[in-house]
């Protein structure tokens, strides 16, 4: 259906992702995913049924509890006590975006037959999201190993009729908001639960939900560079495209060319310079820039591999005739990438914020903090403190988390990735990168001002003049964060 997102054994991609998010599909199971959950629900009943059968967390205890047996009368209450157990999560609710990716995430890892739920589990799923009931999820609880226990209990409570959820823009009991909308609470089935825990969804949504945003920013990072080149009166010389061919790296070669493109036609570029050589936050532009695209491209290849993985525990396998307990939750994978993701990213805003302290600095015929009367003005000055607050705050940020492990479980789960850490704060970073970029943005279009009657390109002027409607040329000292956000807005809406 044109309005549904479809499940089913194909691979998704992150486009499909970014489409999945702006187009605010419903999700629809497919026949074939249907019949690969349907087919290896019941294998696993058929397995666990035969005499002696003793399987990890099917009819077992958890992680130091492995060795402990579970009566078959007491399996659905042990599935339901998981949930409750491990739904202890703190910190700031997690953007309902990366929920609702969550939830796609985790139908999209039942659907592939390895988990041994029910249809009735994985419809239930759909059906809460399809109905826009979208549970409470906490940042923080998950330590990136045994699968994001913590925040995916979160997201596993609604179907029992717990917990707290999001329904109609409010904060709601999950009970309230099935009766509402004629869902009825369903009952764990053996394995269930510990298929709905296990996982890497958590890690996996917020990355996926950074790279997206990560693609997007990078593209403004280039625009703003090229606005800033002009409004520094630079040479272009550095972004020519011999260059680049003799480095040979895809991300530089993209980000010179973006430059030379979006600066196409600009009179101050044809301006005769004086300065030899540029700074090397105009000059290298290229190279850190397009170093951060092969960063992303990268990840992103980590991550489109992880949304079509099995990653619970244990699997089971049906034409193998085989249940076997290992280790696919752990997220060291995700953990490494996403630490290189924000490191990478970090270096966007370091370099942004020096290009615009280069063009407060009163050079290049420019005025000082780049307003009238600096002095009693103070002009631009302060903006840059805080892009060097947030560039700082992003180092701190960008220390890995995948480096770090604290034992947990009784020593049972002795290795832990970080990888739950790892993406709340790279997303952290990508998100304050927009606000330097933003503050550049400010700084170079009033630098622009500067330089009348001389004019950059076509593209920047047009959309320069929309956006002096919102922010007027800074004449005099006024109040500035209203300017900042306004800009921030003003940017995410800019076609490129």
């Amino acid at each position: 259906m044109a309005n549904h997102f479809t499940i089913n054994t194909n691979n998704i991609t992150l486009d499909d992702l970014r489409q999945f998010l702006a187009q605010d599909l419903k999700i629809e199971l497919g026949n074939k995913a249907s019949q690969k959950i349907k087919s290896n629900r019941k294998f696993l009943e058929k397995k666990i049924a035969q005499p002696g059968a003793r399987y990890y967390g099917i009819n077992t205890g958890f992680g130091a509890l492995c060795n402990v047996e579970i009566p078959a009368n007491q399996l659905e209450q042990l599935q339901e006590n998981l949930v409750m157990s491990h739904a202890c999560g703190m910190g700031d609710e997690v953007k309902e975006e990366v929920v609702k990716l969550m939830m796609l995430l985790k139908i999209k890892g039942l659907s592939l037959g390895y988990s041994g739920v029910s249809i009735e589990t994985v419809q239930q799923l759909v059906a809460l999201y399809n109905k826009e009931i979208f549970p409470i999820v906490w940042e923080v609880g998950s330590l990136g190993a045994s699968g994001d226990l913590a925040p995916l209990a979160h997201l596993t409570m609604p179907l029992l009729g717990m917990g707290s959820v999001r329904y109609k823009g409010k904060k709601r009991t999950a009970a309230s908001a099935l009766k509402e909308t004629g869902l009825a609470p369903i009952k764990l089935k053996s394995k269930e639960g510990l298929a709905l825990l296990n996982g890497t969804q958590f890690m996996s949504a917020w990355g996926c939900y950074s790279i997206i945003e990560a693609e997007r920013v990078q593209k403004l990072a280039d625009f703003t560079a090229a606005i800033s080149v002009d409004a520094f009166n630079c040479q272009l010389d550095s972004f020519h495209p011999a260059i680049q061919k003799v480095r040979n790296h895809s991300g530089q070669i993209e980000s010179a060319a973006n430059v030379l493109r979006f600066l196409k036609g600009s009179k101050i570029a044809r301006e005769p310079k004086n300065n030899v050589q540029d700074p090397y936050s105009f000059r290298c532009v290229p190279q850190v820039h397009g170093a951060v695209k092969f960063a992303v491209e990268q990840v992103r290849e980590v991550f489109e591999k992880e949304i079509n993985a099995a990653t619970d525990n244990p699997l089971i396998f049906e034409e193998e005739d085989l249940i076997l307990s290992g280790g696919n939750f752990h997220g060291e994978p995700l953990a490494i990438a996403l630490d290189y993701l924000g490191i990478a990213m970090s270096e966007l805003a370091s370099i942004s914020e020096r290009r615009t302290f280069q063009l407060l600095s009163g050079k290049r015929d420019l005025p000082k903090f780049l307003v009238h009367d600096s002095g009693l003005n103070s002009g631009l000055m302060i903006p840059q403190y805080t892009a060097a607050a947030i560039v700082s705050m992003n180092k701190q940020l960008a220390t890995p988390a995948s480096v770090d492990t604290i034992t947990s479980s009784d020593g049972q789960e002795d290795h832990v990735s970080m990888g739950a850490n790892a993406a709340v704060k790279t997303y952290k970073i990508v998100y304050n990168i927009e606000k330097v970029l933003a503050i550049e943005f400010m700084t170079a279009m009033q630098a622009l001002d500067f330089r009348r009657p001389l004019k950059s390109s076509t593209l920047i002027e047009k959309i320069k003049s929309d956006y002096r409607k919102l922010v007027p040329f800074y004449e005099k000292d006024r109040i500035l964060y209203g300017d900042i956000q306004v800009t921030v807005d003003f940017m995410r809406e800019i076609k490129l």
